[in-house]
């Protein structure tokens, strides 16, 4: 593989049985950092995929790292300074009700129910944003073909201000990244919701591809409308597939599969980023969709097939049993092996339990995407495709600075959303519910923890 070559190696996709160099961060301390009570996003679910990763011993088959923090500056390089030094700063309270200056730049930054500042709120997106700053640095340097990060896929981030339970976005950082190497990267989202804040910021580029299947209607964040197609010199680069309620896996993957092969024949990108928000699974908390997780992990094995350079990213997912379920069977995915149904004893065993299986059948509901629409919606998404230039170019330009690694050491849309992703409820107290009190101790397990990914503070994008 090449950091920033010719085009894209495009054969067709079938059967893919060739190994990949896989490269997987994971940050130990991620499953401390807790929302608050009732509240449905848990980075402990997080711990519990990358557990299940060590069980079934995939980890001995990829290269792990331990992210390097993102910098302040870092985070910079998309979002607003005002909003960085807020989040920098900002702690949890005891004192009621806040100042009315706390009060106004919670307003202006949207912090509060959806958003809560909790303890460790910035080294939660500083190890974030970390892990996929430096997912791109590896597939920049032709150091991996896979780079995945669960941590990070926080897709509704915008500039200047916190979105659907996400303060950075870590993925356009990543993206960003790319793009110092990469003439033309392509986003891919699989969440149950729109990925609104990836594409604001790449709305009026051709350099960057935004492709977005998710639920649309009376659903947060009520963007990602089918005419949604970009604007100026990103016009018709942004790609809108909007659903119903239900969908199951012979639905997706007959969308999925035709729409991206066109994309990845028309466009040609020279790294691809795909954001596995497992909100799209069957019997998701916040979710409507009824996908396995096969049908889920359809879209990483197909998209890994076309042999380009490939970002793989978390996101949603609210019942995290399945949530840690999906992802470490997509990292096998990613790897190239077919893990046993069965699940080995782990840690959390007793959450995935009456069945202790790694696969869960689909729930019994309808499914609201008809056969003749989903043919409709197919025809208008290949015409949009076949009105943006074959393989754009890129001008020359002088690059930003390389990021580079340490030494070796031993170790907005412009409106508010109309409508709110968690509606404050809390859920009945189940095991994924309590506030996690301890550390994990598999990565102790793994056989190599690579040095840390430094990121400059001095390179800027252009």
């Amino acid at each position: 593989m090449s950091g920033g070559g010719g085009g894209a190696s495009l054969p067709s996709a079938g059967t893919d049985a060739k190994k990949r160099r896989v490269s997987y961060f994971y940050e130990p301390t991620i499953g401390d950092y807790y929302y608050g009570q009732g509240h449905p996003m848990k980075p402990h679910r997080i711990r519990m995929a990358h557990n299940l990763v060590v069980h079934y011993s995939l980890h001995r088959l990829m290269e792990i790292s331990r992210p390097y923090p993102a910098s302040a500056a870092d985070i910079r390089r998309f979002h607003s300074d005002d909003y960085v030094n807020f989040l920098s700063a900002v702690a949890p309270t005891l004192v009621l009700p806040l100042s009315d200056d706390s009060r106004r730049q919670h307003k202006r930054f949207n912090v509060g129910e959806d958003c809560p500042v909790f303890d460790g709120l910035f080294d939660f997106c500083q190890a974030s944003a970390g892990g996929s700053i430096g997912a791109a640095v590896k597939m920049n340097r032709g150091d991996a073909d896979i780079a995945i990060n669960w941590a990070g896929g926080l897709h509704h981030a915008k500039k200047c201000e916190a979105s659907g339970f996400c303060y950075v976005n870590d993925i356009v950082l990543g993206i960003l990244e790319l793009l110092k190497f990469h003439k033309r990267v392509l986003y891919v989202d699989i969440d149950v919701h729109h990925g609104d804040g990836v594409e604001e910021a790449f709305y009026t580029t051709d350099r960057v591809m935004t492709v977005s299947f998710h639920k649309y209607g009376d659903f947060f964040p009520g963007t990602g409308h089918i005419k949604d197609v970009g604007f100026g010199h990103g016009k018709y680069y942004a790609l809108n597939i909007p659903l119903n309620d239900g969908l199951d896996d012979d639905s997706f993957g007959g969308l999925f599969r035709p729409i991206i092969q066109k994309v990845m024949e028309v466009y040609q990108p020279e790294a691809v980023v795909l954001q596995c928000g497992a909100d799209s699974l069957s019997g998701d908390r916040l979710g409507c969709f009824n996908l396995s997780v096969k049908g889920h992990a359809d879209c990483l094995r197909f998209l890994r097939s076309f042999n380009v350079p490939l970002m793989v990213l978390g996101g949603g997912g609210y019942t995290i049993r399945n949530v840690a379920r999906c992802w470490c069977y997509e990292t096998a995915v990613a790897v190239g092996v077919e893990p046993d149904n069965k699940l080995p004893y782990n840690e959390y065993y007793e959450y995935f339990g009456p069945d202790y299986t790694l696969h869960v059948e689909p729930l019994s509901m309808e499914n609201k995407n008809s056969a003749k629409d989903l043919e409709k919606m197919r025809n208008v998404l290949l015409e949009q495709l076949s009105k943006i230039q074959h393989v754009p170019s890129v001008q020359f330009q002088e690059r930003p600075p390389n990021t580079e690694p340490p030494e070796e050491e031993d170790e907005n849309m412009d409106q508010k959303p109309h409508s709110q992703l968690w509606n404050g409820e809390s859920y009945d107290s189940e095991p994924e519910d309590i506030k996690p009190e301890y550390h994990d101790t598999t990565m102790d397990d793994c056989s190599t923890v690579n040095s840390n990914i430094r990121t400059s503070n001095d390179s800027n994008h252009s």
